[in-house]
């Protein structure tokens, strides 16, 4: 457990995912908007989610990959602004180990 943050609970649990993208394969990116992606996220946890997963680089085929910097600019405002307002666990679907680090650190 990380001081100062809840921690998953035992047994099976619900993992909300926010998409930070514009072009999400779910329909439900919220790429240009951190707020709603922030309030997308209280909502997933309000509903029984227990952690959440943010994500800012789509997977759906054909996707255009995203650099780090850019994805760094979608991910932290979201990661900041969820942090402020709940402790629930968060993790970060990447797959740049420089983004993993840069989350951590908020």
């Amino acid at each position: 457990m990380i001081k100062g943050r809840r921690p998953l609970p035992r047994g099976p649990a619900v993992v909300g995912i926010v998409n930070v993208t514009p072009d999400s394969f779910s329909g439900d990116g919220h790429g240009a908007d951190p707020e709603a992606a922030i309030l997308h996220g209280l909502r997933l946890l309000a509903d029984g989610a227990a952690a959440l997963d943010v994500g800012a680089e789509s997977t759906r085929p054909g996707a255009s990959p995203v650099d780090e910097d850019e994805e760094l600019r979608r991910l932290l405002p979201v990661i900041r602004g969820l942090r402020a307002r709940t402790d629930a666990p968060i993790s970060v679907d990447t797959r740049h180990a420089s983004v993993a680090e840069a989350a951590l650190r908020e």
